[in-house]
């Protein structure tokens, strides 16, 4: 088993995948990294969208400008979506829950990439979520956050280095 820090290392955004299913078990480990994400105030507003249909995941790959074309070659995709009445910290609970899931998904050996829907646009010119909403069919008081595409990924992408961090970033006491 790899470390937490190897795992960050080793986990990359792929856009390309191979047409080879995923096993369900590996979906629901992802599932479940997501839903052990904390949450402020233990509100737990998130809710999952799995889509592993075809025509779907094509669908969904118009969501963004430019940037989601990897859902149509994906094997699937989670949805991630929050009762916004229910908590006014749904967005960095999403943010969590998607990091979990972007590191499981790396951890079983799959490729990922992180597709930001809140506050985008869709290739249609509606909002992101209003186009997504309209065949996913959550329900109005859940905003979408973001979505994970999950697949093999048809190469592998060489992990991060530790040495090229740029540790300038971090400062002590004060900026």
């Amino acid at each position: 088993m790899k470390s937490l820090l190897e795992l960050m290392l080793a986990r990359r955004s792929v856009r390309k995948y191979t047409a080879d299913p995923i096993k369900d078990e590996k979906i629901e480990t992802i599932l479940r990294a997501g839903l052990l994400a904390p949450s402020g105030h233990s509100k737990y507003p998130l809710e999952f969208i799995v889509v592993k249909d075809k025509e779907t995941l094509e669908k969904m790959s118009h969501c963004r400008v430019g940037a989601a074309k990897m859902l149509a070659g994906a094997a699937a995709a989670i949805v991630v979506i929050a009762d916004v009445e229910q908590s006014d910290m749904w967005v960095e609970d999403a943010s969590i829950a998607m990091m979990g899931m972007h590191l499981m998904a790396t951890e079983l050996g799959l490729g990922s990439c992180w597709v930001q829907v809140r506050l985008r646009e869709a290739e249609d010119g509606r909002a992101s979520e209003e186009f997504l909403r309209e065949f996913l069919e959550f329900p109005s008081n859940y905003q979408c956050a973001s979505i994970l595409s999950i697949g093999e990924a048809e190469r592998t992408p060489k992990p991060h280095e530790l040495d090229k961090l740029k540790l300038e970033k971090i400062h002590r006491e004060k900026f």
